[in-house]
């Protein structure tokens, strides 16, 4: 599985940084006549089209991968309004006490299945709404307040975090919020927030992070009153509850009409809809994610959303504030394993002492605590930023979704290691022998889909690697395009040739190289300086490695991927300084917490600019192109494999007359 939430994109190894020929100024790409037959050229303009080309605000990761260390635009740390802190703060004492006495987090994951009476009372708190604005019936929270509710919720049961994530954050209530017309919002926000349940379909069984082949037809009626949706999504995240979905579907060009792969809202109750079958994961037990196929269902043209063709970008311009709702439930992930660990290893005790003390738990305990406060700081400046709205933070968004998913798989693997046989032991297998429960191993099972959630690591890495050489395909695109002609490229050398000219001086000095630069910062004054140094060091190496690789500089996936986590890095050292010295006078005890983070992320960023260069990258690639072909099949043999079992069979894919309902039905709430 290799998605979103429901539908995100997959890691392809032929994918790669959209080609100079896909950045002209993010006009239409034509869509493939046949959704199933495409070329990676095509493949790529699709997915070039919809992302935003333009910069209209200021972004702090943009500047950063540029060599430019713009410290203003996240210093001061930015405030909230005192009145909605407040109105956020009761809301998240009510949920708080909810889910401490009422949600059985340990019977959701046992019985795979989130009690009805648990959707009733989310619906009553008003936990369904808490990103609809209070005109509809929501709550209106900020992003910060919603991602903190998430991570209450995800820490007593990780299904039911998702259950909200997914219906808020890339469900129906986001999409009609930027995109949605007012009679849209009148006609469905208002059933979202009372506690109704929406989902979002985008991922086919063949059509992972390669748009182009969406299959899922929606054919315009001959009356012109709306469209005949066909085909079958795979993986929508809560699928088997959800009464409103948002569809995505490729209407077809002609008649003066635009076409193209277009959003719906669509009544789940719509004849011809069809839960094939309930999924079941690793983990999230409690995961209410279907197979579900449309068969000649009616949607009103009043239901499409911001209109024909914009389906994809109503889908990335929804994932720069929904990203935040998965690291979100990492930073949860990280403060629960925090917990765990702290008491475990202060009162366990080995050879004398308890097993804390001891250099080898020590070092996990000091990266669990700093990269907790480290992920925690970049949700909180990516949310504050996001609810100002004077940034663009699609870079910012996407670097913390990335790094948080990463690091929280680190930290829950050290807690097993901490925990030793008890945190293999399940839970319940812990309680029936009297000891006291934590459920260890779950996390480890339920936090790893994150890395995969709201976009792969792989295709994380690209997706921001893409925004980073932007300036550069802009400039210079032409020049290694391979279809442009002698007088495109010659113009693009004479651009070039100007920008350079001035940026690349920008890049040998700059303030970091003063011992007095940042002296306000005190303590950390000088990871802030290693922080301005580094940026421009990145910059130079991504000029150094597109004059190298040029038109080849798309497929150096692992070269881009360090790239991109040198920038992770490099984001989360200046917000961990700005946020500690803003709070130094009320929590002085982050000032450490910054400059441990600091520390051992510089460590991390040194490996990183080395392996930029020093690496196996080249002999990697040649070894598994050896492997596909077979040539160490033999490697394989001494054990049963799948293929050597019983007879694989074709994808399961009845028919619309073979298929049974299995959805769930939730009682409204009360």
């Amino acid at each position: 599985m290799t998605t979103t939430q429901n539908s995100r994109p997959e890691p392809d190894a032929s994918g790669g940084i959209p080609g100079p020929s896909e950045t002209g100024g993010g006009t239409a790409a034509p869509l493939p006549s046949e959704a199933g037959h495409v070329s990676e050229k095509e493949a790529r303009q699709v997915a070039e089209a919809a992302r935003e080309s333009s910069w209209d605000r200021p972004s702090f990761g943009k500047s950063l991968f540029l060599g430019r260390f713009r410290l203003d635009l996240i210093n001061p740390w930015p405030s909230s309004d005192a009145d909605e802190d407040a109105r956020a703060e009761e809301f998240l004492a009510r949920l708080r006490e909810y889910l401490v006495t009422e949600v059985d987090g340990a019977a959701i994951e046992r019985d795979a299945r989130i009690p009805d009476e648990v959707f009733r009372g989310l619906g009553r708190l008003g936990a369904f709404g808490m990103k609809i604005d209070r005109a509809y019936g929501g709550l209106g929270l900020s992003n910060l307040q919603y991602c903190r509710a998430l991570m209450l919720a995800g820490s007593v049961s990780p299904a039911i975090g998702a259950l909200l994530s997914a219906h808020q954050s890339i469900g129906v209530p986001q999409p009609l919020k930027m995109f949605g017309t007012a009679e849209q919002k009148q006609r469905f926000l208002p059933r979202l927030a009372a506690g109704e349940v929406s989902a979002f379909l985008l991922t086919e069984p063949d059509v992972g992070s390669d748009p182009a082949r969406l299959a899922t037809t929606a054919e315009p009626t001959e009356d012109g009153t709306g469209y005949r949706l066909n085909g079958v999504k795979l993986w929508a995240t809560n699928g088997t509850v959800a009464t409103l979905l948002v569809v995505m579907a490729r209407v077809p060009a002609g008649e003066g009409r635009r076409g193209g792969i277009t959003a719906f809202v669509v009544d789940g109750d719509a004849d011809g809809i069809t839960v094939e079958r309930r999924n079941g994961f690793l983990g999230l037990r409690g995961l209410e994610n279907s197979v579900t196929r449309f068969h000649d269902v009616f949607v009103p043209k009043e239901n499409v959303i911001g209109g024909e063709g914009k389906g994809l970008k109503i889908a990335l311009t929804t994932l720069n504030t929904g990203r935040l709702s998965l690291p979100a439930m990492c930073v949860g992930a990280g403060k629960w394993s925090l917990n765990v660990a702290r008491e475990w290893a202060a009162d366990r005790v080995q050879w004398g002492r308890p097993v804390g003390t001891h250099e080898a738990v020590a070092q996990k305990l000091a990266f669990m605590a700093a990269t907790t406060y480290g992920m925690e700081t970049m949700l909180e400046i990516c949310c504050r930023l996001a609810d100002d709205d004077r940034n663009d933070i699609r870079i910012e968004a996407a670097l913390v979704k990335l790094y948080a998913s990463e690091m929280a798989w680190r930290i829950a693997d050290d807690l097993i290691q901490i925990r030793g046989g008890r945190g293999y032991e399940t839970a319940e297998s812990l309680t029936a022998r009297g000891e006291r429960p934590a459920a260890v191993e779950q996390l480890l099972r339920d936090v790893r889909i994150n890395r995969i959630f709201e976009g792969s690591t792989e295709i994380m890495h690209l997706l921001i690697a893409r925004e980073a050489v932007d300036a550069h395909l802009s400039i210079a695109g032409d020049i290694i395009d391979p279809d442009a002609g002698l007088g495109r490229k010659a113009k693009a050398g004479a651009r070039a040739g100007a920008f350079y000219a001035k940026w690349l001086p920008t890049l040998a000095v700059g303030p970091g190289q003063s011992p007095r630069a940042y002296a306000e910062f005190g303590p950390l004054a000088g990871h802030l300086r290693q922080v301005e140094r580094v940026s421009r060091k990145l910059a130079r190496s991504t000029f150094y490695a597109m004059s190298r690789w040029q038109g080849r500089m798309e497929r150096k996936q692992a070269f881009l991927g360090r790239i991109v986590d040198i920038g992770a890095e490099l984001f989360a050292m200046a917000a961990v300084c700005v946020r500690a010295h803003a709070e130094r006078d009320t929590r002085p005890e982050n000032l450490e917490l910054a400059d441990l983070f600091c520390r051992q992320a510089r460590v991390r960023i040194d490996a990183l600019l080395t392996a930029l260069w020093e690496n196996t990258d080249s002999v990697d690639v040649a070894a598994a192109k050896r492997i596909l072909e077979g040539r160490y099949a033999d490697l394989e043999s001494g054990v049963i494999t799948p293929s050597d079992e019983l007879p694989w069979v074709a994808p399961w894919s009845p028919g619309p007359s073979a298929a049974a309902d299995v959805r769930r039905r939730i009682p409204p709430p009360q």
